[in-house]
């Protein structure tokens, strides 16, 4: 991606090129970032706030910890580290993430304005360090007899409570808009990877499709238009992926690459290369149809309170 024209610190350039250098620097191969290998892929998480990063802030921390094998994802700015009395290694390298504040009506900015366009942002970048960056710092020690919820329970938990109509059968996995329902392959032919179990490449295949279901014209509406053109369509694959990797991380499942990203990757990077806020469109879009689909799990449980 071409450095902006002007001096100025581009934060969606900036973040957009932390992931693409991310996926380009697998190894041997381009592959995704929020991947991860041997282990679950829970959301990154806040230091000071305990609470988990949104939308393409969980990409970009993702795609940190991949590159330079964090095994953690708890992050903090230094401030946020030196308050609980851990200090940052001198010349750790920072991550950067992004957040919006809200400007007063006389401040001139570059903006983002909100869907009803009476309030306006501007993009700010923070910068934060992972635990594997500071010293003075342990994560408290873990019961192992603790039952720390059965991932797969969780799962069909929150399938479930969606009522979306899924068959299994065949050999294919794909969301029908026609009629729609979901249809998976055969049980049978998830036979695990070196990575991943059978049992999680059937639920973070699931939840991929359950992304793309999330977005029929009745639900949430989901469409890109003239901007990716001939994109769109990469867009919404890559919009499910991430969709069904937030959904992985929070119920604790690793994810399993889909067969079918070879046939997208090289799309995907060249919106990411051609457009600087594409990657912020994705994972903003994944994140809302993420938490749609565990509002329709909140509503089952209101009604039955």
């Amino acid at each position: 991606m071409k450095s902006s024209s002007n001096s100025r610190f581009d934060v969606y350039e900036a973040i957009t090129n932390q992931i693409i250098t991310a996926i380009e620097g697998g190894a041997g191969e381009v592959q995704l970032p929020w991947h991860r290998k041997g282990s679950a892929i829970y959301r990154p998480l806040n230091i000071a706030s305990g609470k988990a990063y949104r939308g393409v802030n969980t990409v970009a921390l993702w795609a940190a910890a991949d590159a330079r094998q964090y095994a953690q994802g708890i992050w903090g700015t230094y401030r946020q580290w030196q308050d609980r009395e851990a200090q940052v290694r001198k010349g750790e390298k920072s991550s950067l993430v992004i957040f919006y504040k809200e400007l007063d009506s006389g401040e001139a900015a570059p903006v983002h304005d909100d869907e009803s366009g009476e309030r306006r942002f501007v993009a700010r970048a923070s910068r934060v360090f992972n635990i594997a960056q500071v010293d003075g710092y342990s994560l408290p020690e873990q019961d192992d007899d603790e039952d720390r919820i059965d991932p797969c329970e969780a799962a069909e938990d929150f399938v479930s409570a969606t009522d979306a109509k899924i068959t299994v059968g065949g050999d294919s996995a794909f969301y029908r808009p026609s009629n729609d329902t979901i249809t998976m392959p055969d049980r049978h032919r998830f036979v695990g990877t070196e990575t991943s179990s059978a049992t999680e490449g059937w639920y973070s295949t699931l939840l991929h499709e359950l992304t793309h279901w999330s977005g029929a014209s009745h639900r949430m509406d989901r469409a890109f238009g003239k901007r990716f053109g001939d994109n769109a369509y990469a867009m919404e694959e890559m919009v499910a992926e991430l969709g069904a990797a937030f959904l992985c991380g929070d119920l604790g499942i690793t994810a399993e690459p889909r067969p079918d990203h070879a046939a997208y990757i090289d799309h995907w990077l060249r919106i990411l290369k051609e457009d600087r806020k594409a990657i912020f469109t994705a994972a903003s879009a994944a994140n809302k149809a993420a938490e749609y689909l565990a509002s329709l799990g909140n509503r089952e449980r209101r009604e039955a309170a």
